[in-house]
């Protein structure tokens, strides 16, 4: 009898580990067809008899990004929108430009782990542990550095140098998502309620009447 209990446990334990992450593809590639009828997570596969070679290709990456905004920065995405053939393949890439002092403003990839490295410049970057530690682990990174931001912690990078910084990064998902903490609490459509958010920051209202007229 004890046997059969460890070997129901053991079956269980290896059925959860299989079913932890995504599911490899089945087929060779799945370009994904935005304009498809059917409703997937992620996209319909485009007929593999009409796949080009542009569905696999993106062009532009060694463009600057225009870091002329309120943070000092710019994300160029290459994910399934916009390279097709990375669907289902769970990978994507950015690249981050940054003006002197620029920041990419604490965020969180809801999908991906994130690996970046340093191309041009000197990035301060750090991530914070979930509650209820809250630990922050920060480091300053030079010229071809590489830092991991594990899955779902809120991190961010800010350049701490006189000139232009540069930044690839790599993600385990060809969606990663994105949430920037100040655009989502305080420019949310509709907005939440100030209130509540005053007692949550234990500020004023006004104060969070001026935060949220900034987003």
């Amino acid at each position: 009898m004890a046997s059969h209990f460890v070997l129901l446990v053991l079956l269980v334990t290896a059925c959860s580990i299989a079913f932890a992450s995504d599911p490899s593809p089945l087929q060779d590639f799945c370009v994904a067809d935005p304009n498809g009828p059917a409703l997937v997570n992620g996209f319909a596969c485009k007929d593999s008899k009409i796949v080009q070679a542009n569905d696999f290709f993106f062009a532009g990456l060694h463009l600057a990004g225009n870091t002329s905004n309120p943070v000092g920065s710019k994300v160029t995405p290459v994910t399934a929108a916009q390279i097709p053939g990375l669907n289902t393949l769970g990978i994507s890439l950015a690249r981050i430009d940054f003006a002197p002092w620029g920041i990419n403003p604490p965020h969180t990839h809801p999908r991906a782990t994130e690996i970046l490295t340093v191309i041009e410049g000197s990035l301060e970057v750090g991530f914070v542990t979930s509650n209820p530690g809250n630990n922050l682990t920060r480091k300053v990174l030079q010229k071809g550095d590489v830092f991991v931001f594990p899955k779902g912690l809120v991190h961010f990078q800010r350049n701490v140098g006189y000139g232009n910084a540069i930044a690839i990064v790599g993600l385990s998902s060809q969606n990663p998502g994105v949430i920037t903490i100040g655009n989502a609490v305080f420019g949310s459509k509709p907005a939440i309620a100030n209130d509540l958010l005053a007692k949550s920051f234990q500020v004023d209202t006004k104060t969070v009447d001026w935060i949220q007229s900034k987003f």
